[in-house]
């Protein structure tokens, strides 16, 4: 016992002889009173209802300390990385059908970044941001804030975003803006020539729509073939892929022009084809007129060869005679 208690219990046993409860607006029944403890008697019990009190301001007072271990610092830091992951969850979501995670959430997900590398002390390198890494990210096995920072790290990756946009996500590429624009012509071009074709549509006829948009879901075709080419050259092969969001357009449309408006192969290139399997189909033909020509050429090369062995013999037979 140190002399700090030894000063403090004369105190305590004054108060408890004149009666004061040791906590405030809190009382204590008691069975067989200070006389008896004195007199060699059991100690006095306490009730039910002024252990549960005494247990609720301790778990008030416990939840009070845990909150002062946090810094200010580290509070503002986990504050802001909480409303970072609210916002970028709720554009994910809305943006799940049709896919436009990439060009509607890359500011969002910046913006998680951001607040994931303060906290982990990559931006200052500093004894307080490297406190704050501690408890924030290091100081329970749950560690929530890295679990979250990497399900939208691998989400992020597995969409492949990165491939849309322009470098430290500062906005959409110009070749994602570009065909974003065709994607967008091509919905509007289908939605008007339907319009003008409702009297048709029991019949499912879209014939109108194959022709008049025939040249923009050409254009666009072409378009995404040439984007898929570039990052197949650009990046390895695991990374080669488009984002989610241009392969989910690309999808859309061709699912509309082939299977929904029944769309063929147009006019312009049905000639090349037909030509191609035209000479195709000839060349057997030719093969054999070629092999039947040779072959009776050679055999009348042979014939003559033999006649003229033949006339030389008989001279050489006259000769002798002779």
């Amino acid at each position: 016992m140190n002399w700090a208690s030894l000063l403090l219990l004369p105190g305590v046993l004054l108060g408890l002889c004149a009666g004061e409860n040791l906590l405030p607006n809190r009382s204590f029944l008691l069975q067989s009173g200070w006389e008896g403890t004195a007199l060699g008697g059991r100690a006095p019990a306490l009730s039910l209802e002024v252990l549960e009190a005494a247990a609720g301001d301790l778990s008030s007072l416990g939840s009070g300390l845990a909150g002062d271990l946090l810094e200010p610092d580290c509070r503002e830091l986990l504050a802001g990385f909480a409303n970072s992951s609210v916002r970028l969850t709720d554009c994910l979501v809305r943006s799940a059908r049709p896919v436009t995670l990439c060009q509607n959430c890359y500011r969002q997900y910046r913006d998680l970044t951001e607040r994931f590398d303060n906290i982990t002390g990559a931006v200052g390198n500093t004894t307080e941001s490297n406190n704050c890494a501690q408890s924030l990210l290091m100081s329970d096995r749950l560690q929530i804030v890295v679990i979250l920072s990497r399900f939208f790290t691998d989400t992020w990756t597995k969409a492949n975003c990165a491939n849309c946009l322009k470098k430290n996500s500062e906005g959409l590429s110009n070749d994602t803006v570009k065909f974003l624009a065709l994607f967008n012509e091509s919905l509007a071009c289908f939605e008007h020539n339907l319009q003008r074709q409702e009297d048709d549509l029991l019949s499912s006829n879209y014939t109108e729509v194959c022709k008049k948009c025939n040249a923009t879901y050409k254009t666009l075709n072409v378009m995404y073939n040439k984007m898929q080419k570039s990052g197949q050259e650009d990046e390895s092969e695991e990374q080669s892929n488009l984002c989610i969001d241009v392969e989910d357009a690309m999808n859309i449309t061709r699912r509309l022009w082939s299977t929904t408006f029944n769309c063929s192969l147009p006019c312009s290139d049905t000639v090349p084809v037909i030509a191609v399997s035209s000479f195709i189909l000839f060349l057997p033909v030719v093969f054999y007129l070629s092999s039947f020509l040779h072959s009776k050429q050679k055999k009348r090369i042979l014939i003559m060869t033999k006649r003229f062995q033949s006339n030389s013999s008989y001279v050489n037979i006259q000769e002798k005679f002779n």
